[in-house]
């Protein structure tokens, strides 16, 4: 069961912002071997949906992203930072992650579209959830993506 829980920046407990750091860190620059600012200066206008789950008895951060207002980073409104860690993959979680990051980004603002950055390898996986895409493939950190709106 996923406890989910989304925040604007500011509500974030300084644990939870930790570890939520961390996981970005550990999937997107170590795990993805890619050198980048993870921590861009979107945070603290973004609203982040975090998914905790109980792992050997203890609260962790299995899934997370952030949801940005419409004209912060594109013209739409945007998902991005998309994650689940390693030892959460495989059992659905992703699927669940996105679609309450949709649902909850459509109500913060409702009538706009979103964009996402995503990577290549994955446009079936957001085809599956209204996403089109609409640009060439590009490389960002030494990883193929495109953009996709909904």
């Amino acid at each position: 069961m996923i406890d989910w829980q989304w925040l604007p920046f500011d509500d974030i407990p300084n644990a939870d912002l930790y570890e939520l750091l961390y996981q970005r860190q550990q999937v997107f620059v170590l795990e993805q071997t890619c050198l980048y600012p993870d921590i861009d200066g979107h945070d603290p206008a973004a609203h982040h949906l975090m998914g905790w789950q109980l792992v050997d008895g203890k609260r962790a951060l299995v899934a997370y992203l952030r949801c940005l207002a419409p004209g912060v980073k594109y013209s739409e409104m945007s998902l991005g930072r998309v994650l689940t860690t390693p030892a959460a993959r495989g059992g659905g979680i992703g699927r669940q992650l996105v679609a309450q990051g949709i649902a909850h980004a459509e109500r913060l603002h409702p009538g706009h579209g979103i964009r996402i950055g995503a990577q290549q390898r994955l446009e079936q996986f957001y085809t599956s959830f209204g996403f089109q895409t609409v640009t060439a493939p590009y490389d960002e950190d030494g990883i193929a993506h495109i953009d996709m709106l909904r």
